[in-house]
This record gives structure tokens, C-alpha cells and sequence, in this order.
């Protein structure tokens, strides 16, 4: 039986700021908007590089249900960095195995990690708030060893206005009004974002006519840790569904419900109840938890940075849930931003770096938006003869492998790679393993006892493969260490291919910058100058 009282608990209750009482606006280096995943992640980044950083957010809890339940294998890595990853596993329900069933047949199973020595599971399931608490307790961690960063609960910003040199900011309080100033201000305040109505700005993008119920139940039940999924259920005729497995026995039940619905009719205990039982079974014994109705969306803002306003997360893009694209998506945001900001903040980089956080996530926004938009076209076809085609190949899939990859249930969230970023170099590795071009991110390797990806850490690293460089360089400022390690099987799949030895540039979001079969000075350092900008 699930916690409920979770919801209740405030985490960052109100306190009186100092900043409230001050004579004049006090200017704060970064300010975030919203205490979400999205927030908290990009507030640890910029506390763990030295930014002293403010969070604001309207309430002082957890959000209340489950929301986003599946984190990929991707952030688990971003979160290990964040200082989080490790209890997100251990508390999650791990998986990696997919079914697809068509009426009542299971047509194919789908592996998403059948490789192995990764450290982390492809995905894990586990409900929006345990990973909201498991922030703010490091929140709470990292001030007591003295870093400079703060959560202020019941602080709702009423008005943003860009300065040009800063942000002006008016929030408000239990207490009243009081000014702030932010040099930077970084808006992760949801898919409604008060910020960006507050700027005049808005998404562009489609809104799908179709309505989804998602139903949080606790019971107790035999189904396997499997992500399941339904065409055309018996029990949801005509329609799709989806069964998640969450700790505390608590499920994930996504119905989809059609366009010409009332939700708020929908949404009631006495009309949520006959549909799950329908699906589970008149006997099995169940208890509600959370139940909301979704839209399909997929669309975004046409730019992320706003000069001193950057947006990420669901405020600067949004997807279906299916693929599980939002939190994953909103936390390679952060990752790609946190870094790029430090560097500029202190005078390392120009400001037109963070230009690049705009190409590569927009980038990304956009990869998902086509990738959730062919979800969403396959799961409800628009058409009948759309629906013939769909049924066919659902038909052909239980038989024919070359069917598999048609059958579309949601493609679930990749990292992605930043192909034409302005900050890559031209690849200079022949023979290297296409999935660690230039733009791409690292893959995960076992080092002995330890894993690749926490030895690079979140700086810039040359990582050398049977090839001679220096220990570490320094380039106008910016150091750069070096890790060596040997080919073994799994280092050589990943990143050397038919290459003999490798030099690697990792930026400090673990994504290749450039590559070369052996160390360059002049290489390196003009690399290391476009990774930052300066060319």
C-alpha cells in the first residue's frame, strides 16, 4: 500500500527570506522557476559547479500522483550525477523487457538493453514524487556542506521582465510582495508556464484529437515487470492501453478514451471503476489512487533562450507520454544547459555558447516531437484505411521480424545525438563505432570495478584508448584531465570499432565533442575551442 500522505508533507515550507526585508532588489546569480524534476536537476548542476542559485516555486510539496513514472537509462546516469541515481534504482521497478498484444495475442517482445555492462537498467518505473524528494533531500545535503543553494516554497513570481544585463522579478508570498533580481533565469515551471505567458510567448506545434485516462490503482498482482501494451483490447475495444509497474504495488493504467469526451465524467470513481475491472478482472481487489485525463500534445517554443530567460522542460516543449519523452527529455535540457551557463558565467566561454543549448535541444524537442507524433498517428489512426495498414502490420509483427519495427506503442526515449551541433568537430576517427560520433553520448563501459561514465564526471576529459597524451592541459583557462583506459571487448565495441587506438574530447554533459586515432595538440585545442564556443 502506497504513502499517501507524501502529498501532503511540505518539503521547503515558507520561510521569510532576508531578500524580503532588503532596502533594495537583491541580485541573485541564477534563479530557477519551479522545484519539479526539471528545476531541482538544474539547480544541483549549476550548486555542484559553485552557482549560487535560488529555486522559487508556488507550492512547498511534491506534486500530488505519480506523473512521469519511467526514467531512462539516460538520466539514471544524469541523476547518478546529480547525486540521486542510486536511490532512484534502488527504490524503482526495473525493466527492459516490452510486450505488444493485438486483441488478445501477444504479437512480439522487444529487448531494450540485451546488451550488457552498463551500471544502469535500460528503464525504471517509479512514481514523480519519490524522485522530487530524493532532490530536495540533496538539496538538503549539499547545503549542509556549505553549497550556495536555496529552495523557497510559496514563492510565486507575478511578473518577469528581462533587463537586458538581468531579470527583474516580483514574487509573491505569505508575507506579501517582494522584487529579486536574477543574472540568469532559467524557467522550468511546467507546461503551463506562467513565465513564458508572462514574456507573450507561445508553443507551436499539434494537438491531437484523442483523450488518454491514466489511472494510478494499488493492488496486490502477479503481472511480470514488463511494460505491456494493447491495440484494440477486448476490454477497451476499438482502443489502446498500457500497464506500468510501480513500487508500493501501486500501477500505471493508461486507457485511451477517444476525442468527444466529458472529463470531468470520465474522470469519477463510479465511471474509472467498471473500465479497470473490465480490464483486470470483476475479482480483482483494487484501490484508486490518482486518475487524470491527458491530450496528446506535441509541440514547442520556436526559441528556448530568451536572453537572460532560458526555458526547459515541459515549459519549452511538450510530447505524449507515450515513450516516456517528458521528464527524460526535460533532464538532457538541464544537462546541456547547466555546464554551458557556468562556463560563461565566469567569463571562460562567450555568451553565444548558450546559443548552442537553443540548436541542440531544439534538436532534440524536435526528434521527439516526429517520434511521439508517429506514435501517437499509429496508436490512433485518423483514418479507416490508416487503420487497415495498422492492423496489418500488427498482424504481420507476430510472425515476420521485418514487421517488428513498423508496430510503433510508443518509441521509448533514447539520449539524443547532437548531429551538426556548431560545437562538434568534424569526425577524425576512421573506422570508429558510428554510436560514438562526434555529438553523440557516451556509452556506459565497465572499468574493472567501476564504471566509464562516473570517471569522466562533469568536466571536459580526453579519454585515450592505447594512445599517448598528457596528463592534463589547460587551454586559456579551462582544464582538461585526462583518463586512459585499455581496449577491452566492451571499450572496443563502443569506442573504437576498426580503430587501433582512439583520443576522445568528452564534454562535461558526457557527449562527444571530437575524436582522433591518436593525441594533436593544435587538434585538441582548436576542439576544445569550438566545444565552448570561441569558434
Amino acid at each position: 500500500m502506497s504513502d499517501k500522505k507524501i502529498f501532503e508533507v511540505p518539503l521547503y515550507a515558507y520561510e521569510r527570506s532576508p531578500d524580503q526585508d532588503a532596502e533594495a532588489p537583491v541580485r541573485h546569480k541564477a534563479v530557477v522557476i519551479g522545484a519539479g524534476p526539471i528545476g531541482l536537476g538544474a539547480a544541483i548542476d549549476l550548486a555542484q559547479q559553485g552557482v549560487e542559485v535560488v529555486v522559487l516555486d508556488d507550492n512547498d510539496k511534491v506534486s500530488f500522483g505519480s506523473r512521469a513514472v519511467c526514467y531512462a537509462k539516460r538520466s539514471l546516469e544524469i541523476l547518478d550525477r546529480l547525486g540521486c541515481g542510486r536511490e532512484m534504482v534502488e527504490k524503482g521497478v526495473k525493466w527492459n523487457l516490452g510486450k505488444v498484444f493485438f486483441d488478445e495475442r501477444k504479437v512480439y517482445e522487444f529487448n531494450l538493453l540485451p546488451e550488457t555492462g552498463h551500471d544502469f537498467p535500460a528503464f525504471i518505473n517509479l512514481q514523480q514524487y519519490y524522485l522530487e524528494q530524493y532532490l530536495v533531500d540533496r538539496v538538503r545535503e549539499m547545503q549542509d556542506a556549505g553549497a550556495r543553494i536555496e529552495i523557497r516554497g510559496l514563492n510565486k513570481v507575478l511578473r518577469v521582465a528581462d533587463k537586458g544585463d538581468h531579470v527583474d522579478l516580483l514574487v509573491d508570498t505569505p508575507d506579501g510582495e517582494y522584487p529579486v533580481q536574477a543574472e540568469w533565469l532559467i524557467a522550468c515551471d511546467g507546461a503551463m508556464s506562467p513565465t513564458r505567458s508572462m514574456m507573450g510567448l507561445d508553443f507551436v506545434g499539434r494537438v491531437f484529437e484523442d483523450n488518454f485516462l491514466i489511472a494510478d490503482v494499488v493492488m496486490e498482482a502477479d503481472f511480470p515487470t514488463e511494460r505491456w501494451f494493447w491495440f484494440d483490447p477486448p476490454f477497451n475495444r476499438g482502443q489502446s492501453a498500457l500497464l506500468h509497474k510501480q513500487p508500493d504495488g501501486v500501477w500505471r493504467i493508461d486507457l485511451q478514451l477517444g476525442w468527444d469526451i466529458d472529463k470531468d465524467e470520465e474522470k469519477k470513481p463510479e465511471n474509472v471503476i467498471p473500465r479497470l475491472k473490465a480490464m483486470l478482472g470483476e475479482d480483482v481487489k483494487f484501490e484508486l489512487e490518482w486518475v487524470s485525463i491527458y491530450t496528446f500534445q506535441c509541440r514547442r517554443m520556436e526559441k528556448f533562450r530568451h536572453n537572460r530567460v532560458i526555458f526547459a522542460g515541459d515549459a519549452a516543449h511538450q510530447v505524449s507520454p507515450f515513450g516516456a519523452r517528458g521528464a527524460n527529455s526535460g533532464l538532457q535540457d538541464t544537462d546541456n544547459l547547466a555546464w554551458k551557463l557556468k562556463l560563461v558565467m565566469e567569463g571562460t566561454a562567450p555568451e553565444s555558447l548558450l546559443d548552442s543549448y537553443d540548436a541542440e535541444r531544439i534538436h532534440g524537442a524536435d526528434e521527439n516531437i516526429l517520434n511521439s507524433s508517429r506514435s501517437t498517428d499509429f496508436i490512433t489512426p485518423k483514418s479507416e484505411m490508416s487503420r487497415i495498414l495498422r492492423d496489418a502490420v500488427l498482424d504481420l509483427s507476430e510472425h515476420y521480424e521485418f514487421a517488428r519495427p513498423l508496430v510503433n506503442s510508443g518509441r521509448l526515449s533514447m539520449p539524443c545525438t547532437y548531429d551538426g551541433s556548431p560545437l562538434n568537430t568534424p569526425d577524425a576517427l576512421p573506422g570508429g563505432p558510428s554510436r560514438s560520433r562526434p555529438g553523440s553520448p557516451c556509452a556506459d563501459a565497465p572499468l574493472g570495478e567501476v564504471y566509464l561514465l562516473p570517471r569522466l564526471g562533469g568536466r571536459f576529459t580526453l579519454l585515450t584508448i592505447g594512445a599517448e597524451a598528457p596528463e592534463s592541459l589547460s587551454v586559456d583557462g579551462l582544464e582538461v584531465d585526462r583518463l586512459a583506459v585499455e581496449a577491452t571487448p566492451d571499450i572496443r565495441a563502443r569506442y573504437l570499432g576498426e580503430a587501433e587506438s582512439a583520443v576522445y574530447l568528452i564534454r562535461p554533459d558526457q557527449h562527444v565533442a571530437a575524436r582522433w586515432p591518436s593525441y594533436d595538440a593544435g587538434a585538441v585545442e582548436a576542439a576544445l575551442n569550438r566545444a565552448i564556443g570561441k569558434e
